[in-house]
């Protein structure tokens, strides 16, 4: 060997305990600036490491911490058994022990048993004892207790008081301030904007109707939701066909708007399908402007004009109306758009 390299070699092995010495000195018995491993305790701290708090972890499988205060980054799992601050990222899951706050990204789920804050976003669960933030979730959050900020879930939403909640299903909450959507289906004790064709609000307001319109079709309808928003869900019958039974189903969604005392106006967006379930499709959206007013505890009748959109298939029985304000013939199906009526009566509790 050279003798530079000789003497190259003997300056290393002299520096190197020099450096280690100086690093070891410059942190903690309990804080390390890297943890880095495959799964524990195959890992830079060994078998301590649920004893150690770290600046930054890297996991080709699973990591083992006692806190995270910068980035913990794994191919399957972080396991922390107190606090995570920052970026916790990983293939499946976050367990954390106690609070989070920053942003957790699992492949699966985050699961906190105390407070998550900042963002939470997991390919299926968002599990917290609280919330602060936002949390999305493939198929579900859940808090044990108030989240304040948004809930954005694939199926179900679910905490006590919280912000706004959006679920392709269900939400379920004590208090909502903000707004809440589903694809179906809403339950709070206070809830003034629920969106959803169901709304089961305690402080809130459902009614069952009795309604006709211009083309004589009588639904039967339930209107559920908030004091200001409401939801739209019902079934009639067609009355001027004569010649076969025409069945009728209606969805949308409603505002109230107060104007004095007994006095309100109701206005709604509404979708109503028509069919004998053999020939053709009739489909009508409108908009619906309707006075209403209550009389008694429960009782309360409406009417008023309407402005509708329809599209049925030509040459099926489906002409109710002959007067358009705009109406296209193409060669299967037949569009137009013309004003018309709804009026009715309804038990509200």
């Amino acid at each position: 060997m050279k003798k530079s390299q000789i003497i190259l070699l003997q300056i290393l092995f002299a520096v190197i305990p020099a450096l280690s010495s100086i690093s070891l000195f410059a942190q903690s018995d309990t804080i390390r600036s890297f943890h880095i491993g495959l799964v524990y305790p195959i890992s830079s701290n060994g078998l301590k490491a649920a004893e150690y708090s770290n600046r930054f972890s890297l996991h080709a499988i699973a990591g083992v911490s006692k806190n995270e205060t910068v980035i913990a980054v794994s191919g399957a799992a972080n396991i922390t058994r107190q606090n995570a601050d920052g970026a916790v990222i990983s293939g499946l899951m976050n367990l954390i022990g106690n609070s989070a706050n920053g942003t957790q990204i699992a492949g699966f789920a985050n699961i906190t048993r105390n407070e998550a804050a900042g963002s939470g976003v997991a390919g299926f669960m968002n599990l917290a004892g609280s919330g602060k933030g936002v949390q999305i979730a493939g198929f579900a959050n859940v808090i044990k207790n108030d989240m304040k900020g948004l809930q954005v879930a694939g199926f179900l939403n679910k905490s006590r008081n919280t912000g706004s909640q959006v679920s392709g299903f269900m939400n379920v909450a004590k208090n909502v301030k903000g707004i809440q959507l589903a694809g179906l289906i809403n339950f709070a004790d206070s809830s003034d904007y629920p969106i959803a064709l169901l709304n089961f609000v305690k402080n809130g307001e459902k009614s069952v109707s009795l309604t006709l319109d211009e083309t004589l079709t009588g639904m039967a309808t339930f209107r559920s939701g908030g004091k200001v928003l409401y939801g739209i869900l019902g079934v009639g019958y067609n009355f001027k066909d004569d010649r076969r039974s025409v069945y009728a189903v209606e969805s949308g969604l409603g505002a109230h708007i107060p104007v004095a005392g007994s006095f309100k106006i109701n206005t709604e967006i509404v979708n109503q399908f028509l069919s004998d379930f053999k020939k053709g499709d009739y489909a009508k959206y409108n908009l619906r402007i309707l006075p209403a007013y209550k009389f008694g505890n429960h009782f309360e009748i409406f009417g008023g004009p309407t402005i509708n959109y329809i599209k049925h298939s030509k040459n099926k029985g489906y002409d109710y109306i002959d007067k358009f304000i705009w109406s296209k013939n193409g060669s299967r199906d037949f569009q137009g758009i013309y004003v018309g009526f709804n009026a009715g009566i309804q038990f509200v509790w």
